[in-house]
């Protein structure tokens, strides 16, 4: 049975063209939101479709040349970013990462896109796959 305490929430693409990319997966079946989001603390530019009960697709596109996703974009190119998955109590769960030997990449959950808090585990934590971890706000 899976546990209600971590669902999948997204699977993000780096992507150097919203447009461009969104026709893709619509192409494929998805329907994205008319909205699009700026998380000006990240650099970034989202773009969601959702794929089934609990997951989305999120595309995210460089906002400005200094955030995190223009840099991935410059040293891999476009392709999966990360996986997200949505839990409870993020400061609980990071604090449980943090314990297993989990190396976080912030000290404490920071604003993210969909009005939520997040926080990622380090690749090399994790065999090479930058994990998002996110919960709603209020």
């Amino acid at each position: 049975m899976i546990g209600k305490d971590c669902v999948l929430d997204h699977v993000a693409i780096a992507v150097r063209d919203l447009d461009k990319s969104q026709k893709i997966w619509e192409d494929m079946g998805l329907k994205f939101s008319s909205e699009r989001e700026v998380v000006e603390s990240q650099g970034v530019v989202t773009s969601f479709a959702q794929m089934d009960e609990n997951a989305h697709l999120e595309l995210l596109c460089p906002h400005g040349e200094s955030g995190p996703i223009h840099k991935y974009l410059e040293k891999k190119g476009e392709g999966i970013h990360h996986l997200c998955f949505k839990v409870l109590d993020i400061e609980a769960k990071c604090n449980e990462l943090k314990e297993k030997g989990y190396v976080l990449l912030n000290e404490a959950p920071i604003a993210g896109a969909n009005n939520c808090l997040v926080n990622f585990i380090h690749p090399k934590s994790t065999g090479g796959v930058l994990i998002e971890v996110s919960q709603k706000k209020g």
